[in-house]
């Protein structure tokens, strides 16, 4: 039985990279939100600097995973995206794996876990352009 969901695995895959997409428009549209509030706040330019960067990349590469081109270099850039933000909540923001008060890192995970997956085991046949480094 399992063996012929085999056949569907494009479609899972499709359905992956739509959702991830969907959730990295999102957020990197709400960062877009924050450009205002940014100067007002005590924040060092940096962090300033690197939410208008995020409030762009990260909507462009949820649109090529939606879209299915550049997935590979989109999904390393979520990657190493979702990395920084694990690492953020971990050690400077000290929140715990899952939390009361705040979003855990737990959600970040399954993202990062996400992305790898579209990174090394390949975005299913149904894309508009496929990777140089996809054989299929």
């Amino acid at each position: 039985m399992f063996q012929q969901l085999k056949k569907y695995s494009d479609f899972s895959l499709l359905f992956l990279r739509l959702v991830v997409g969907i959730i990295f428009i999102v957020h990197g549209l709400q960062k877009i939100s924050m450009w205002k509030m940014l100067p007002n706040a005590e924040i060092s330019a940096g962090v300033i600097l690197l939410m208008k960067i995020l409030s762009v990349v990260e909507p462009l590469a949820g649109l090529f995973l939606i879209l299915g081109i550049y997935i590979d270099i989109a999904a390393l850039i979520l990657t190493i995206i979702m990395v920084g933000a694990i690492a953020m909540k971990i050690f400077v923001f000290k929140v715990g794996f899952t939390a009361l008060n705040a979003t855990g890192w737990e959600f970040d995970l399954v993202l990062l876990a996400s992305n790898l997956v579209l990174l090394f085991g390949g975005s299913g046949k149904l894309v508009l352009m496929r990777s140089r480094t996809e054989t299929n």
